[in-house]
């Protein structure tokens, strides 16, 4: 690796540039949680109502959405440490009017600012992994990212009850968000020093495709919005919303073919698609992002709502999975140039086994004591996990140009986003229809979860079909390698 002039990079430099960028990711993925449990906090400091309330967690969630692809294509346009730190500057200073919001409209408007910010920083992160890393050192890294993830969105619950509770009184809800403050400021700094300079794309200057971000951002928008407000908005009218987001991304790939043809430079490479590691990939995550991630969302109500826990307790609940996905990410860093698809398989075999052992320790340890006898299971779902999402976001992305490195990561973590609106709006119906009709909060979470069990054995299923046409495919290559090795 070299910098932009040319001179040969330390070794070292590069894994402080990531422990930068995995920083920036771990605080901004931690904000996508972190503010459930300040809800009533907030409720009761500022008097605001259902719809504000819900705004203030879901708004969040749906404009990181919509940045992700136009910030991966900004990136690899203009620069990924340019866009990171406009990013970052625009997330902390967001952060900072969160706290100093005095009324709920105004922080709503600044929670759809922050998570914009946050679609600015996610694909450059990914993008930079690429730049940096080749080969076993970049599966390490993938590795690394798979465990921030991972820890980021189990310990979400538990550093916003850790906060309010320190912070104390009515308006403990503000440090949620002015925690961000002297980590943004602090991980500027030290980006300033040790990013690459990344030239933009090479040649002639590339003009930003405004009608495709335009159509993506509609359609994304038609698709999340009535998944991220499923139990806000009533009625059966916002359904109406999803065949309205599919023409519009059919619109949207229409549009950017027609880009490639006129040989004008569209918001995303089609040819990506082409990639099946790539295509597949990103449905891979887009269906297992829809099965785990709303084990957190049922698990802490039930937690609080049906047991009486407090949030700071809820939150310690989900410790065991936080500390198994930092390992299996770890783990599936180092094994998945060996393995490759098959490790993406046995983590999604070891998640399946033990959200299935958390439905046995809710049907057989009743009352307060479910946490403990929880635990072991949700520790060996969270080191399914991480044997998961770093292998497959190192196998999406292995065969990916880097110059198309920012695109193609805010293509893959946009099929996240909307996989985990989908599943929270899915998983979420079945819990509160079961707790409507029963009234038992751990039946309704049994429920809840062995529809999250559902999707993730479809992302199984996925992973198991591309292994085994892989295998298909592999056995006549391997008769003429043979056949040329005789003669």
């Amino acid at each position: 690796m070299t910098t932009d002039r040319g001179v040969p990079a330390p070794h070292d430099r590069r894994w402080k540039a990531l422990a930068v960028c995995l920083t920036a990711a771990f605080m901004t993925l931690l904000d996508t949680s972190i503010v459930n449990v300040a809800l009533p906090s907030v409720e009761r400091g500022l008097g605001a109502s259902t719809a504000e309330l819900s705004w203030v967690m879901s708004g969040y969630a749906l404009t990181l959405g919509l940045a992700l692809v136009p910030a991966g294509r900004l990136g690899d346009m203009r620069g990924r440490r340019q866009t990171f730190l406009t990013g970052l500057a625009l997330f902390t200073l967001a952060s900072a009017a969160c706290g100093l919001s005095t009324g709920a409209a105004w922080l709503v408007l600044f929670r759809l600012v922050q998570g914009a910010s946050a679609g600015l920083i996610a694909p450059q992160t990914s993008a930079l992994i690429q730049q940096m890393f080749q080969g076993a050192e970049r599966a390490r890294a993938f590795g690394m990212m798979g465990s921030t993830i991972g820890i980021s969105t189990a310990v979400g619950p538990l550093a916003g009850g850790v906060l309010i509770q320190a912070a104390g009184g009515p308006d403990g809800w503000r440090w949620v968000f002015y925690v961000n403050l002297p980590i943004g400021v602090a991980v500027f700094c030290a980006a300033l020093r040790l990013l690459p300079h990344s030239p933009g794309a090479p040649g002639k200057r590339e003009c930003f495709d405004v009608p495709g971000v335009l159509l993506l951002g509609s359609g994304v928008l038609a698709l999340m919005l009535p998944l991220v407000q499923e139990q806000q908005w009533q009625g059966r009218l916002k359904w109406a919303l999803l065949p309205v987001g599919a023409g519009l991304l059919a619109a949207f790939w229409a549009w950017e073919r027609r880009q490639a043809r006129r040989d004008r430079a569209p918001l995303v490479d089609l040819r990506l698609f082409s990639l099946r590691s790539f295509t597949l990939g990103a449905l891979l995550s887009l269906v297992y992002f829809g099965g785990f991630t709303t084990l957190f969302f049922v698990y802490t109500l039930f937690l609080q709502n049906g047991m009486g826990y407090g949030a700071l307790a809820a939150g310690l609940s989900s410790m065991p999975f936080a500390a198994g996905s930092a390992a299996g990410a770890a783990a599936g860093g180092r094994l998945v140039v060996r393995f490759g698809r098959k490790l993406v398989i046995a983590g999604l075999c070891t998640v399946t086994a033990g959200m299935l052992g958390v439905v046995a320790a809710v049907h057989w340890v009743p009352g307060r004591g479910v946490a403990w006898a929880a635990a072991l299971p949700l520790l060996v779902a969270g080191f399914g996990s991480g044997l998961t999402i770093s292998p497959n976001t190192t196998l999406t992305l292995s065969l990916v140009p880097v110059r198309r490195g920012g695109a193609a990561g805010g293509v893959l973590q946009t099929a996240q986003r909307i996989g985990a609106a989908a599943g929270v709006a899915v998983v979420g119906s079945v819990y509160f229809a079961h707790l409507a009709h029963h009234a038992n909060p751990a039946t309704a979470l049994q429920y809840g979860l062995l529809t999250s069990v559902a999707i993730i054995l479809l992302a199984l299923c996925l992973a198991y079909a591309d292994l085994r046409e892989r295998r298909v495919h592999a056995q006549p290559e391997q008769r003429r390698e043979a056949a040329r090795q005789e003669a």
